[in-house]
């Protein structure tokens, strides 16, 4: 997923004196409604320290490295690095992203199932040695291209495989074969990575196969006089702090009967939903309305019965803000903004379209929501990990103003984390919030 558009600098709005994010939103609507009621999306900055005093506070065992292609938005990168988070990266672009935010080579994994030659060779030309090897081609690819690598080898899952229909990782049984392979050809690996989907329903089970598999991998490789000390135990985390806590609860003492403290194995997480998500929320302006009433008779009684359902078109859709919606991913339902809204307002099933008119363009089948009128806005919470970035000729704007913010306080607690503005942050303006 690509990230926000950003320009070089950012005007961060510092919210103060009882000022709500619910107020920032009101007031960017009430900008909009004088123009041309364009979607917009508003940024928490304080949401990813408070998720980052979650993470530290419940698996402070897990060391965070943050998925780039979960939003690429260089507000994030330098946040998130500023607080020493590791990054993983799929490509060149987000490589040199990272790299450009002063994130050290050594704290940058580049993994994907098949890389470019050329992405190979930039990893070697920046000094990022380590590599998430998937597969026997890409073993070769890079013992030419970068023999200096430190690989990890991707196990699969039973809980991944049952989610994707395509190959991902090594089974169990390859990874000797594999283990041999790298030896003959004068790479080094370093330790074993592996996924379990937040969809898990048994995180029990899967982390106990995972874990056990990727110790017997540890055990092969250091058989073989490789010095294995990284194990990444991948994403899946959704965000919910909850869910963190079954996760902890699942791994912890895994960690502690396979991989010990005194091992001296670093592990690693890759929580990229987790940090971003709750950031973001997306508000897009309804316009169109369609009324389809629905009309039955009972069986019991010889009178007619109605449901009315109501189709609203807003100025986003699948081929813009809400494209992952293409790749599977669920939505969450919106709420009307306030000023649509009523006390003992009656509630109508509603389906939410884009404006492209196309049958595939459906953004949320079904939800309850009171009856909505052409220029009402909608609020889409937990946008942290959707594109903004790329729109096809069916958007109403090419492109998404992001409006960032952050609380006072969220800023202090930063600062003491050492986000610092003379450092890191010096591409940040911040400017006082006035309703």
């Amino acid at each position: 997923m690509k990230g926000f558009p950003d320009k070089p600098s950012y005007i961060i709005e510092l919210l103060e004196g009882g000022v709500t994010l619910e107020d920032v939103i009101d007031g960017h609507i009430c900008e909009q409604d004088q123009v041309e009621k364009s979607a917009f999306v508003v940024g928490d900055l304080g949401a990813l320290m408070r998720q980052h005093t979650c993470w530290q506070g419940l698996v402070p065992q897990l060391q965070p490295y943050y998925p780039v292609k979960c939003n690429s938005s260089p507000v994030v990168i330098e946040v998130l690095a500023s607080l020493g988070l590791g990054f993983v990266c799929s490509n060149k672009a987000e490589v040199s992203l990272v790299l450009e935010h002063g994130v050290p080579p050594e704290n940058i994994i580049l993994s994907s199932a098949f890389k470019q030659l050329a992405h190979i060779k930039y990893a070697a030309k920046n000094h990022i040695q380590h590599l998430v090897c998937e597969n026997e081609a890409e073993l070769s690819k890079i013992a030419r291209l970068h023999p200096d690598a430190k690989l990890l080898l991707q196990l699969t899952t039973e809980a991944h495989a049952a989610e994707t229909s395509m190959p991902f990782g090594f089974s169990l049984k390859s990874c000797r074969h594999l283990l041999e392979m790298a030896k003959e050809l004068g790479v080094q690996v370093v330790g074993a990575a592996f996924h379990i989907p937040s969809s898990c329903q048994d995180l029990q089970q899967a982390y106990t196969h995972a874990l056990s598999d990727a110790r017997c991998v540890f055990d092969m490789g250091l058989a073989l006089g490789f010095n294995m000390n990284i194990l990444d135990i991948g994403g899946g985390f959704t965000g919910s702090e909850f869910q963190l806590k079954q996760v902890e609860s699942a791994v912890r003492p895994l960690l502690d009967a396979y991989f010990p403290q005194r091992s001296g194995v670093q592990v690693l997480a890759q929580p990229g939903c987790f940090y971003v998500a709750s950031a973001f929320t997306l508000a897009v302006c309804v316009i169109g309305k369609e009324v389809v009433t629905h009309c039955w008779e009972t069986l019991s009684q010889a009178e007619k019965n109605e449901d009315t359902e109501f189709l609203y078109y807003m100025n986003e859709g699948v081929y813009g803000s809400f494209s992952h919606k293409l790749l599977g991913s669920s939505i969450t339902i919106p709420s009307a903004h306030k000023h649509a809204l009523c006390a003992g307002k009656a509630m109508y099933p509603s389906s939410l379209w884009g404006p492209s008119l196309d049958q595939l363009d459906q953004v949320v089948e079904r939800c309850l929501l009171p009856e909505l009128i052409v220029g009402d806005w909608l609020l889409f919470s937990n946008m942290g990990t959707c594109g903004l970035e790329e729109f096809s000729c069916a958007s109403i704007s090419s492109q998404l103003p992001v409006y960032y913010t952050v609380f006072t306080s969220d800023w202090y607690e930063m600062q003491e984390a050492g986000v610092a503005l003379d450092s890191a942050m010096k591409n940040f303006s911040m400017l006082q919030y006035s309703a």
